[in-house]
């Protein structure tokens, strides 16, 4: 969740990947669901996406019983886009091997980008009082300890930016739609101050991890749409924690100064890519679809005041639930060829 977000708001209704940054697990052909980038299988399938969750004591109780249910549905693959905490409690070492168990629960691949819950906000005293820095090292070597894979019980192959010391961004394809998931958090990218940790201002190594992280984020986005242009593919879907264009609340541009680059990159390959383009993101909690990078957007115009340029009325947006809306995965089907849309999808319900 963003740092300056009023709460009130919350519950207001290209540079290819290099191959050697695909580092599979030596046992991965041996294993049933892996599967090489680029393995297209027969028919339509679906896919489960799911952010913002376990928040608190009675979710994270919950959440092995919401797995399951996922699991039932079959999907070809679930996307968790970030914050598997929530803002006000611990970032302890055993929370994350704990969440980790829960995700070894995916029967099939379940590929996870970072939020800010679980590492930058982490200066807060109720946090821990923790360096965030080092909290997103603990991350990586909890959750990205076999680059080049996703987690789940039938991990599959994907290409990663691990060489670039960022194996959470993963790029993949499937039935003409082209994957990348990447990390982009909220509280400005973590640009604003670690105020837990006596800071009023960014630190020189937060600016520089922060730059670093976004040059991955947009090198990623422009890594899929190369590949999609190249295989005459149907659509792009991006994948991230951060709402960026969240109209719940008018931001200030130290709010969104950060996610400028990224915008202007999804503006500049949409408009020179023919198929549908769709950008899933988790962070204020309440569904939505829109397209905010249309003319004439109100969510644009935040982003034309930074200095970006352009307008791309095919991107649409749809944010998942979480915290306390998160009653719901999202199921997300990839439609056969010639179907009106790439993608449609359906909130289901869980059932306890």
């Amino acid at each position: 969740m963003r740092l300056s977000r009023p709460l009130a708001a919350v519950s207001a209704a290209v540079i290819l990947l290099s191959p050697a940054a695909a580092q599979a697990r030596p046992d991965a052909a041996a294993r049933p669901g892996a599967s090489a980038p680029g393995q297209d299988k027969a028919g339509h399938f679906s896919f489960a996406v799911i952010g913002d969750v376990p928040y608190g004591a009675d979710q994270i109780a919950r959440f092995p019983g919401w797995i399951g249910q996922i699991n039932a549905a079959d999907p070809a693959l679930t996307v968790h886009v970030g914050d598997i905490k929530n803002g006000s409690s611990r970032c302890d070492d055993g929370y994350y091997s704990l969440i980790r168990s829960d995700f070894d629960l995916f029967e099939g691949p379940l590929v996870y980008t970072p939020g800010d819950n679980e590492w930058t906000d982490c200066h807060r005293a109720n946090n821990g009082a923790y360096q965030p820095l080092e909290r997103l090292d603990r991350v990586r070597s909890v959750f990205f300890d076999h680059p080049g894979q996703t987690l789940g019980q039938e991990p599959m192959t994907v290409s990663s930016q691990a060489a670039d010391g960022l194996p959470e961004n993963v790029v993949f394809r499937r039935q003409q739609v082209d994957f990348a998931v990447v990390h982009v958090v909220g509280s400005n990218d973590d640009l604003q101050p670690w105020t837990g940790v006596g800071n009023t201002t960014a630190t020189p190594a937060q600016v520089a991890e922060e730059q670093h992280r976004m040059a991955g984020a947009v090198a990623g986005v422009r890594s899929a749409f190369a590949t999609a242009r190249q295989r005459q593919d149907r659509a792009v879907a991006l994948f991230l924690q951060a709402d960026m264009f969240d109209p719940t609340y008018q931001p200030s541009g130290s709010d969104i100064s950060a996610f400028a680059p990224l915008v202007q990159a999804i503006i500049d390959e949409s408009s020179s890519f023919a198929g549908d383009v769709y950008l899933f993101n988790g962070d204020s909690h309440v569904y939505n679809s829109d397209h905010p990078l249309a003319p004439g957007s109100p969510l644009l115009a935040r982003y034309t005041a930074l200095g970006v340029t352009g307008s791309a009325a095919k991107v649409e947006r749809i944010t998942v639930d979480g915290s306390s809306n998160n009653l719901d995965w999202l199921k997300v089907t990839v439609n056969r060829p010639g179907a009106a849309e790439a993608l449609s999808w359906e909130r289901i319900p869980y059932t306890s």
